[in-house]
């Protein structure tokens, strides 16, 4: 008798130390501008639909001016990249009450160019370091305690950076590396290159530079490179230039390149919205036409034997997401479409959100999309082959950030403000 309750317990125990294991997987950081997966997919669940400035809200912090820069989520830090005036910092914010921990300068030359302005990148983290890059080049990286562990201004090291509207590509953090892009070619005729730095150290492990035929403003991209993982292989990709890029992460070679991108010879075809990945495909937007789904695999010159499907009515800023199945895309003007991942047919759209300007990108988490306009206003769609708005929630300013989503919470800076939506959930059984 004493030995089966002795085992029963034992069971017991073993059973709730399970459970407590599957909440600890499922409570994600979001440790980059695409969150944890870099695709812009949380596997978190019971998210907030609704809210407001006065509903819902466990805090929020006072921005000194507008950025495009996502916050970064990990554990009980929140991060994010600022300007205030000339100058530029990384604030680490206490995720419980929103109080900043620390603030660390990362320079002067802060400007506004259009909307955006130096601080757009968004910083990213291992849990342990946080590395923060700047729009006028200058790279630090920092402990959580907010001692610099090192810093390089790439413009000093490689050249001055040739963008129409100033640098804006948030760095890669893949594997104990950093991966940096620098497209440009509207106010320079230096080369444009990719560089791969030791996290660690902060030395360049490899530059390569990676040419194109694009003219005038067309070598200049503010995308993000992305990771393509299938069958064992691992390359880094990057769009711009009017082209798509796979490239070894060893060593920094070209494996394969589709252009087609900018098939009318465009010199105005700069490329904002970032490449996307899932499983053996790549998703290449452009400046709305066409976006192009590649199938994983090639070498060399893949414009034509590695096009799985075009479209015409991609976006211009807004990076798309999606699932593995479906996809979405959300044009500046609030035009969705959901498409066959793999097939590119339409499975609806267009459909029209709210009549606004789009610049942050969709969040795909708990069966839903988030999608927040230039006016603070967060549509909530039900994800899936049926159009259907669940939410409009309205945050009553000028917003440029995408969402970011950690431990049931779902994090957005406006101009005014970084707000956390909802309750932290850490811990709870879902």
């Amino acid at each position: 008798m004493l030995r089966t309750r002795l085992r029963r317990i034992w069971c017991l125990w073993l059973c709730c130390g399970i459970a407590v294991s599957e909440v600890w997987l499922r409570a994600e950081p979001w440790p980059q501008w695409r969150g944890p997966q870099l695709n812009g997919v949380s596997t978190e669940r019971d998210l907030p639909v609704k809210w407001s400035v006065r509903e819902n809200i466990a805090w929020k912090l006072a921005m000194p001016e507008r950025s495009g820069s996502t916050p970064i989520v990990w554990g009980d830090f929140v991060f994010v990249n600022v300007g205030e005036g000339s100058n530029l910092a990384l604030w680490a914010i206490d995720r419980a009450n929103g109080t900043p921990r620390w603030k660390r300068p990362l320079g002067g030359g802060n400007r506004r160019m259009m909307k955006q302005q130096m601080s757009s990148p968004s910083p990213v983290t291992d849990g342990k370091s946080v590395w923060v890059m700047t729009g006028t080049g200058v790279l630090k990286a920092f402990d959580f305690a907010g001692r610099e562990l090192w810093t390089r201004e790439i413009q000093t090291d490689y050249g001055r950076f040739g963008l129409q509207w100033g640098y804006a590509s948030s760095p890669l953090l893949f594997q104990g590396a950093l991966f940096v892009q620098v497209l440009h070619g509207m106010h320079t005729d230096d080369p444009s290159y990719v560089l791969r730095i030791d996290a660690t150290t902060g030395k360049t492990v490899w530059r390569v530079e990676r040419p194109t035929r694009a003219r005038h403003e067309s070598p200049d991209a503010y995308t993000t490179p992305a990771v393509l993982q299938y069958k064992g292989a691992t390359e880094i990709v990057v769009t711009g230039g009017d082209a798509a890029t796979g490239h070894d992460p060893a060593t920094g070679k070209e494996l394969w390149r589709a252009d087609g991108l900018n098939p009318q010879n465009d010199g105005s075809y700069r490329i904002v919205a970032s490449p996307v990945t899932f499983n053996d495909f790549v998703y290449a937007p452009t400046r709305a036409r066409p976006l192009l789904a590649l199938r994983a695999g090639g070498r060399g010159d893949i414009s034509t034997t590695h096009v799985a499907w075009s479209f015409n009515n991609g976006p211009d800023v807004p990076t798309p997401v999606t699932d593995g199945q479906l996809f979405y895309s959300i044009n500046d003007r609030g035009i969705i479409y959901c498409l066959d991942a793999r097939t590119g047919k339409t499975v609806y759209g267009p459909q029209r959100l709210r009549s606004a300007t789009y610049s942050g990108s969709p969040v795909l988490a708990d069966g839903k999309i988030y999608i927040t306009d230039e006016d603070g206003v967060t549509t909530v769609l039900q994800a899936g082959s049926t159009f259907a708005r669940l939410a409009e929630n309205d945050l009553e300013d000028y917003t440029l950030s995408s969402p970011a989503i950690s431990d049931g919470q779902i994090f957005i800076r406006t101009a005014s403000f970084l707000y956390a939506v909802g309750q932290r959930r850490r811990g709870e059984k879902r």
